[in-house]
């Protein structure tokens, strides 16, 4: 190996991959601006998350800083065959069941440690024929993944159409999706409610915080969905939380993100536009929208506001902010 050439080399490759937008998050809780990464999984993380993966030992997750440690030509190479956060997650994420959740940034370390282990030690997300029967020799486990997905991964893109029939996710986006407020949602309980909203989009799910006691709560909240090749709309609903029984429903809306992508892909890198109307989603009888709906190119990113009636209560608004990030070819 040059002792030149190869590290600047190496270096720049990594960066190069750190700047695509879907690694410009945490991989498992979508924190801005990891400066770590799990070489042997394919991640970057953020400092929060880093914690968890070190406790999990290396023969399952290999923590290096991006910045600060030295990367070997192989540690360098196998992170980029992966491609990042997008197609790590396509793999580590394919399956996650009802009812449980990505953490999000503020989460409590048990939390957070919770979902990382069930991700990539004991393997709860992936899809069955990728999962690995226990095994003495621990040093091995992950290796041994690796080489499963890897010839799984590869093997998709190598041919696209024989995805579906090996069971793959191919994502060509992540949507930010951040919730607002809500407008005199519903009364649950005796006097007041404690709401929460829930988006599901595929087989994933996100969830914000529980607002205590109040028909008109203010989130300001980012929930992350990653888009799939064969997406529909997302589905939003809110709940009333309930110590001693099920949750109360409180409304519930779609969202169609047809336009929004569309006219994304239509116009490609947003950054070489000015502010500008690209697209429009319309109010109609069979809609959720209070009213149309522009998707809007600001400061180089596609977003768009969305004020929902929500549907099947009695009363109830919803206000949201969408922002599309395509994944870097």
């Amino acid at each position: 190996m040059s002792q030149l050439g190869r590290p600047t080399s190496g270096k720049r490759r990594l960066k190069d991959l750190l700047v695509q937008r879907d690694n410009r998050v945490c991989a498992d809780c979508g924190a801005p601006d990891p400066k770590w990464a799990s070489a042997n999984i394919g991640v970057f993380i953020c400092l929060k998350c880093c914690g968890v993966h070190r406790s999990l030992g290396t023969h399952i997750s290999k923590v290096l800083s991006v910045t600060l440690d030295e990367w070997s030509d192989d540690e360098i190479d196998a992170l980029i065959e992966v491609g990042g956060n997008a197609s790590a997650n396509s793999i580590y994420e394919a399956y996650i069941p009802e009812g449980v959740s990505k953490p999000r940034p503020d989460a409590s370390h048990e939390e957070r440690s919770k979902f990382i282990r069930s991700k990539y030690e004991l393997q709860e997300f992936l899809k069955p024929s990728l999962r690995i029967k226990s095994t003495t020799n621990k040093s091995s486990l992950q290796a041994s993944l690796s080489r499963k997905i890897m010839d799984n991964f590869l093997s998709s893109s190598s041919s696209s159409q024989k995805s579906s029939q090996e069971g793959m996710v191919e994502f060509i986006g992540v949507l930010k999706v951040t919730i607002i407020k809500g407008t005199n949602l519903a009364v649950r309980d005796m006097l007041s409610s404690d709401p929460y909203v829930v988006l599901t989009l595929g087989k994933q799910k996100a969830q914000t915080t529980i607002v205590r006691s109040n028909l008109n709560p203010v989130w300001n909240e980012e929930l992350m969905l990653s888009v799939p090749q064969d997406f529909g709309p997302i589905k939003l609903q809110v709940f009333d939380h309930d110590t001693f029984s099920a949750d109360d429903i409180m409304g519930e809306a779609e969202i169609d993100i047809q336009p929004m992508i569309t006219s994304a892909m239509a116009f490609g890198d947003a950054g070489m536009f000015g502010n500008m109307q690209i697209g429009k989603w319309l109010k109609s009888h069979d809609n959720a929208l209070l009213d149309d709906s522009t998707v809007n190119i600001v400061d180089g990113k596609v977003k768009q506001a969305v004020s929902l009636k929500l549907q099947n209560v009695e009363s109830g608004e919803l206000d949201l902010e969408i922002e599309w990030i395509p994944l870097e070819q």
